[in-house]
């Protein structure tokens, strides 16, 4: 599991998916793209730098990296190209890739609870890990666990339970 579905593209028959467009708590006036309030694409680089290194070093998540290739340079560029459209910045995915079918595109790969749970997971590190303000990334964690939860397509299993300490922000 890479990427997510554009927050605006058709949703093939997926529950609404993607983080609003402005601020949590912001006045609907205030229309801040998540992608600006992130901090643009050094920041979005960052995120997924940190996501994919979350991925080397967690062991539940050997199951979801052994589904990427060695080489995880050209997976990176997509996964950057994909939020930083998904999050309201440049729409360069779209423009070179198409629509992104994430449940086509996924479903080669056995994707259960224990895959989604350990993709969380380094997400959440990711975001953490790259200090991302709580309320941004507890929107963004409420989004991407809604695409998680579509992108299963093996029957439920037992579950990774989370690493991380929960803080009063999350």
């Amino acid at each position: 599991m890479s990427t997510l579905p554009h927050p605006t593209a058709p949703a093939e028959s997926a529950p609404p998916l993607g983080p609003p467009s402005r601020p949590v708590g912001a006045p609907v006036s205030a229309q801040v793209s998540h992608y600006q309030q992130l901090g643009g694409l050094a920041r979005v680089q960052a995120l997924v730098e940190a996501f994919y290194a979350q991925m080397d070093q967690r062991p539940e998540a050997q199951v979801i990296r052994a589904m990427h290739p060695a080489d995880l340079g050209p997976v990176k560029a997509v996964l950057v190209s994909y939020l930083c459209e998904w999050l309201g910045g440049p729409r360069d995915y779209s423009a070179q890739r198409g629509h992104p079918r994430l449940r086509m595109r996924h479903q080669p790969f056995a994707i259960g609870d224990a895959e989604r749970d350990a993709w969380l997971n380094c997400m959440q590190a990711a975001l953490l890990a790259t200090e991302v303000p709580p309320g941004l990334r507890q929107a963004l964690m409420q989004a991407f666990s809604k695409t998680a939860d579509h992108l299963r397509n093996r029957a439920a299993g037992p579950s990774v339970s989370s690493t991380l300490p929960r803080t009063d922000h999350d």
